[in-house]
């Protein structure tokens, strides 16, 4: 191989390992108290959200504008992952006073 396409070959390879591919987060959610823990929170389109009931009794995540609605068992953890970006309220349906925003990025 000659000593140009060499270091061009390096230099290529070098490039390729700085480019390392985002990875995406997981995030939880905690409902205890009747409460939800962080009542306010952040994440990135790909997330993972770990919804975790530490209640006894069962709880829901369902968002006001209709973008998720998840059930969670008392004792259990679920986890979905975030596809949509924008800022999210959302509560249980069976408690209402539960209330907390989720803020998606793209």
């Amino acid at each position: 191989m000659l000593p140009g396409r060499y270091l061009a070959t390096l230099a290529l390879l070098a490039l390729g390992a700085l480019a390392v591919p985002a990875h995406a987060a997981t995030l939880r959610i905690v409902m205890e108290n009747m409460a939800i823990s962080p009542a306010e929170a952040s994440a990135k389109v790909g997330d993972t959200i770990e919804w975790v009931n530490k209640d006894v009794l069962a709880h829901t995540a369902t968002a006001k504008n209709g973008d998720f609605d998840v059930t969670i068992a008392p004792k259990q953890t679920i986890r979905s992952v975030l596809i949509k970006a924008g800022t999210v309220d959302y509560y249980c349906r069976y408690h209402p006073n539960m209330k907390a925003v989720l803020t998606i990025a793209p």
